[in-house]
């Protein structure tokens, strides 16, 4: 407590005037230094990459969820998206978040299998029927035991499984329409097992390469083709450089948004549901986007010179399908591809 003396000794060096303001601004030094400590332990940023450019739905929904999360923790949160590779390739980024000097990645669910080969099942050739398939199947047990194994094996938690669209097969000068076509073809598919075997199956050369090399790769003809979903066909300007848009329809892929689990087991349970909900808004929205997108990009990819070949998908599934399943089956576990194609 103040004692009279004390304030009337104030009054005689600084006038009533004076001591009156001496006391507001250290008042308000006390306040602004007490919200600025609480302030700065509770801000978080989250580094967040994708190899897709940034015109790609996929690439977008991170900025939603950023301005979503902005808006609920009155800016506390701030997440950062890296589009387009800026933080490398996609193992790098998914290394990067198993060692915790990146929060988040979106990455296809293959790329994963270095650490938890079971999970190469879910982005196989011809395992889905269609986007509501896998979304049902990924929320469900399997979804459950895939995340459980890649927390205990390599510290990673899966936060969502986001549809990246139905991936087709491009080439630059070649008409493809069965297999055998495509005996000695050189092509680009991603840095995994599954792809790479499902390209042998149909007598290809499968070429692995990070996606942001291969705009230029297929330009120079590094490679004869690749093969992706049409939104990404669109969004990484292929059709600039492939001739031949063949609808082999042949993955149906999910991609996984995957936090680093040590880093999200310290934040608190009403930051970790402030950003949950608003990946899953984020998922939500992107999903819907790409369906949308690819009932029009055939046609809009046809007006922009690309020859469309429809094909007999069924002579494209059987022999990957049977090869495939009789090479992983020991790491995916037996049965399990025809169980999650009897999921209803």
């Amino acid at each position: 407590m103040k004692s009279k003396g004390m304030e009337s000794a104030r009054h005689r060096v600084f006038g009533a005037d004076g001591a009156r303001e001496i006391r507001r601004v250290l008042a308000s030094a006390i306040i602004a230094s007490t919200f600025s400590v609480a302030a700065g332990a509770q801000e978080i940023t989250l580094r967040w990459a994708d190899v897709v450019p940034a015109s790609h739905p996929s690439a977008q929904m991170i900025e939603r969820i950023a301005a979503d999360v902005k808006a609920k923790s009155g800016g506390r949160i701030a997440v950062q998206g890296f589009p387009g590779g800026q933080l490398g390739s996609s193992r790098d980024s998914i290394e990067a978040v198993a060692n915790g000097t990146q929060q988040i990645v979106t990455e296809g669910a293959g790329n994963f299998g270095a650490w938890v080969p079971a999970i190469g099942v879910i982005e196989s050739p011809y395992v889905w029927r269609d986007a509501d398939h896998l979304v049902k199947a990924m929320g469900g047990p399997v979804g459950n035991e895939l995340n459980a194994e890649l927390v205990a094996k390599r510290g990673m938690r899966i936060l969502g499984t986001t549809y990246y669209g139905t991936r087709h097969l491009t080439t630059s000068n070649k008409r493809v329409t069965t297999p055998a076509d495509l005996a000695g073809f050189k092509l680009r598919v991603p840095e995994n097992e599954v792809f790479r075997a499902m390209a042998e199956a149909w007598g290809a050369k499968p070429t692995p390469m990070n996606f942001g090399e291969l705009y230029l790769a297929l330009k120079q003809g590094v490679v004869d083709g690749q093969e992706n979903p049409l939104p990404t066909i669109k969004s990484g300007k292929f059709d600039e450089v492939q001739k031949y848009l063949v609808l082999t329809a042949h993955i149906i892929t999910p991609r996984l948004v995957v936090v680093n689990e040590a880093f999200w087991k310290g934040l608190r349970p009403a930051d970790q549901k402030i950003i949950q909900d608003a990946i899953d808004a984020g998922i939500a929205w992107q999903n819907t986007e790409l369906v949308r997108q690819e009932k029009e990009l055939v046609e809009t990819l046809k007006s922009s010179g690309m020859t469309v070949v429809p094909v007999d998908i069924e002579a494209f599934r059987k022999p990957v399908v049977g090869a495939l399943v009789a090479k992983f089956e020991s790491k995916w576990g037996k049965g399990t591809y025809e169980k999650l194609q009897a999921i209803k």
